[in-house]
């Protein structure tokens, strides 16, 4: 029907989540219009000489804009995020999965992830830090959102060969739920992502750059430890980084920024286009370096 080969196919998907089919219960991929659409657009673009990657960025901003709105208007994927969290609060194990597994139809992974399920575990933690719900309510959500974006982190890696970016949290952070969108992210940047989980300290990182040689490592903070601490992780995993670009993010980052400066790390900025740009000007000037030495 769209003239592209199946291993093309697969490979968009794998590397962008383009497209993003729905599945059997035996994992068979079900193609709609809307899919055949994203794939004859995809396929035009490449054809017309634009570079996969960048193809696949314009493919899936035009399906965010055109994302389906729910039947009585407004926002599909805020209405989802409200029924996510209103499954939550009612401690509902099904209804949960059920309403995950009904915003996994929305549009791509990336955009699943910022305006739908990012929102509704921001919204989950508040709630719990308000004590408005309790710990074995944040764990399911945790565990069932958590679930899904290892999915969408495993389909949207692109091939082997490319860039790679090392993702953790600080050491004494648990909150790494948000890593796998940081992850999804780089993957859509050409990136492949690899999460190393929750309480990180810098020998752990330190030995996965030496094994792993990521060009960047991002990593994620949201209370930021005490300055005499703070200042002591910070040179740490400034030395365990060595040359990879190397970015902090999260609600705590904001307050290491004189530390992070102080040793050539990045404070990542919360607009996405912005934070992009960060990493692509640190990796351009890290080959200036490089090539000048």
């Amino acid at each position: 029907m769209c003239g592209v080969s199946s291993a093309t196919l697969r490979a968009w998907e794998r590397r962008y989540g383009v497209p993003s089919p729905a599945r059997t219960a035996s994992a068979y991929r079900l193609y709609s219009e809307d899919d055949v659409a994203v794939i004859k657009k995809m396929r035009d673009y490449v054809n017309g000489g634009v570079a996969a990657a960048e193809a696949a960025r314009m493919v899936l901003e035009t399906a965010a804009a055109h994302a389906p709105a729910p039947a009585g208007g407004g926002d599909a994927f805020a209405e989802a995020s409200e029924r996510i969290v209103g499954a939550v609060l009612r401690f509902d194990p099904d209804g949960l999965e059920a309403e995950v597994n009904r915003a996994l139809s929305l549009g791509p992974a990336v955009t699943i992830f910022e305006r739908a399920l990012g929102p509704a575990l921001e919204r989950v933690g508040d709630l719990w830090h308000e004590g408005k719900i309790t710990v074995a309510q944040e764990h399911l959500a945790s565990q069932v959102l958590g679930a899904t974006l290892l999915h969408f982190l495993r389909l949207a890696q692109p091939g082997e060969g490319g860039r790679r970016a090392l993702l953790a949290a600080f050491a004494e952070e648990d909150h790494v739920l948000g890593l796998f969108g940081v992850g999804l992210r780089f993957c859509s940047w050409g990136f492949r992502s690899i999460v190393l989980g929750p309480r990180t300290p810098p020998a752990a990182i330190a030995r996965a750059v030496e094994a792993l040689a990521p060009d960047v490592v991002g990593l994620t903070v949201t209370v930021p430890p005490p300055p005499p601490r703070a200042r002591e992780l910070v040179d740490a995993y400034a030395d365990a980084c060595r040359d990879a670009v190397w970015i902090v993010g999260g609600a705590g980052a904001e307050a290491l920024r004189p530390f992070l400066e102080a040793r050539g790390g990045l404070v990542a900025s919360t607009e996405i286009t912005a934070a992009r740009a960060q990493v692509e000007s640190a990796l351009h000037a890290r080959r200036r370096r490089k090539d000048a030495g």
